[in-house]
C-alpha cells in the first residue's frame, strides 16, 4: 500500500490522493451494486459517487496519512488510507448537508445536490421542499457511509478507542460550528473573536487538526505528537479559512480564482466582513450592513463592498492574520523533530492552504 507514496525525502501526496479515490471508489461501487441487488432506489448511492467524483482536493485525507507518516508509520498505511478515505465520506455529508442550509445552487461547478433532487421532482409544487429532504438524507446515508468505512479499518486494538474517539470529536465540532454559523447570522456581525470562533469549530479541527491526529493515532501516536498536531492545527486551520473567506470576495491576483458573491450575498460572518464592520466609519458602516445579506445582490453593488473592505483595511487585516498563523505553523514545526519526509510534506501543505489560488 505505502509502495511509491514515501521515500525517505518526500511523500507523494498525488500518490496518496489516488489511493485514497481508489478506496472511495471500491468502496461507493459495492455501495451501488449492493444497492442494485436489494432493490435500493439507486441513486442515492450514485449521488454520493458522482459527488466525489466531482473534485475536491482531498485535505483532509492527505494530512491523515501525513499525520500518520509523521507519527512514525512506515510499514502497513492501509488502515491509515481507509480512515482518510472514511473522512472525505464525513465532508460530503457535511457540504450537502452545508448547501440546503444555504441554499447554495452549485457546488464545485455542479448543481448542488438539494438542486439536482428537485430537479428530479420536475413540476410537483412540493419539489423545494421535498428536494431538500431528500438531499439531507442522501447526506445522513454519507455520515452513516462514513462510521462504516472508519469500522473496516482494521485497527489494532489498542489504537481503535483513541481513533474513534477522535473521529467523534470531530463529528461533535462541526456540528457545533454549523450551528453557531446558522443560528448567529445576522447577528453581532462585527466580533471577530465570534467569527474566529466559528472557523475554530468547523474548521481548523475538522479540516487540519483533527485528520492529522487521526493518522497520529493510527499510528500509535502518544500524546506529545497529538498535542504538536494541535498547535500545528489551530493556527493552520484557521489561515485556511481565512485565505477561502478572501478568496471568495477579492478572487486571486492571479485571476485563477474568480471574485464570487455567495458570501456577500448570505453576510457570511467572517473575519473579514466583521474587520470591514468594525473599522468602518457610520456611512460606509451601515452601506456595508445594506449591502450584504441581499439574494439580489449584483456585480456593482459587490463591487461597492470589496471597495469598503478594501478602504478599511480589512482585507489588509486579514492577510497579516493569514502571515502570523502561518509562521506560528512554522515555529511549530522547527521544533517538532517530525521525519524528514512529513516535515516536508507539512510545510508544503502549510504554504497551499495558506496561499492558494483556487
Amino acid at each position: 500500500m505505502t509502495s511509491g507514496v514515501v521515500d525517505a525525502q518526500a511523500i507523494d501526496l498525488r500518490a496518496v490522493q489516488r489511493q485514497v479515490d481508489a478506496a472511495l471508489e471500491d468502496f461507493l461501487a459495492e455501495k451501488v451494486r449492493a444497492a442494485a441487488g436489494q432493490g435500493h432506489p439507486p441513486e442515492v448511492a450514485q449521488t454520493v459517487r458522482d459527488f466525489l467524483a466531482a473534485g475536491g482536493k482531498r485535505l483532509r485525507a492527505v494530512l491523515c496519512v501525513v499525520g500518520w507518516h509523521a507519527a512514525g508509520g512506515d510499514v502497513d498505511a492501509t488502515s491509515a488510507f481507509r480512515v482518510a478515505a472514511s473522512l472525505e465520506l464525513f465532508v460530503a455529508f457535511a457540504l450537502i448537508h452545508d448547501d440546503i442550509m444555504d441554499d447554495s445552487a452549485s457546488r464545485r461547478g455542479r448543481p448542488a445536490v438539494h438542486r439536482v433532487m428537485r430537479a428530479r421532482l420536475g413540476e410537483d409544487e412540493r419539489a423545494e421542499r421535498l428536494g431538500a429532504g431528500g438531499a439531507l438524507l442522501v447526506g445522513n446515508l454519507a455520515l452513516m457511509w462514513a462510521q462504516e468505512l472508519l469500522h473496516t479499518a482494521r485497527l489494532e486494538p489498542g489504537r481503535q478507542r483513541l481513533v474513534h474517539g477522535l473521529y467523534d470529536a470531530i463529528l461533535e465540532e462541526v456540528m457545533y460550528g454549523q450551528y453557531l454559523d446558522v443560528m448567529g447570522t445576522g447577528c453581532g456581525a462585527d466580533d471577530v473573536e465570534a467569527a474566529l470562533r466559528i472557523i475554530r469549530y468547523k474548521t481548523a479541527t475538522a479540516t487540519i487538526e483533527r485528520p492529522l491526529q487521526l493518522g497520529a493515532a493510527v499510528a500509535g501516536a502518544g500524546e506529545a505528537t497529538m498535542d504538536v498536531f494541535t498547535r500545528l492545527g489551530l493556527p493552520l486551520g484557521e489561515a485556511f479559512q481565512l485565505r477561502d473567506d478572501l478568496l471568495d470576495v477579492f478572487g486571486s491576483p492571479d485571476g485563477t480564482c474568480a471574485p464570487g458573491l455567495s458570501d456577500l450575498r448570505e453576510g457570511k460572518r467572517t473575519v473579514l466582513l466583521a474587520l470591514g464592520l468594525q473599522r468602518a466609519d457610520r456611512i460606509r458602516r451601515e452601506r456595508l450592513g445594506h449591502l450584504v445579506v441581499r439574494a439580489d445582490l449584483g456585480e456593482c453593488e459587490a463591487a461597492e463592498a470589496r471597495t469598503i473592505l478594501q478602504d478599511t483595511g480589512a482585507r489588509q487585516h486579514t492577510e497579516r492574520m493569514i502571515a502570523d498563523r502561518y509562521e506560528q505553523v512554522l515555529q511549530v514545526l522547527d521544533g517538532a523533530g517530525f521525519p524528514q519526509a512529513a516535515d516536508r510534506a507539512l510545510r508544503g501543505l502549510a504554504v497551499t492552504a495558506t496561499q492558494y489560488t483556487s
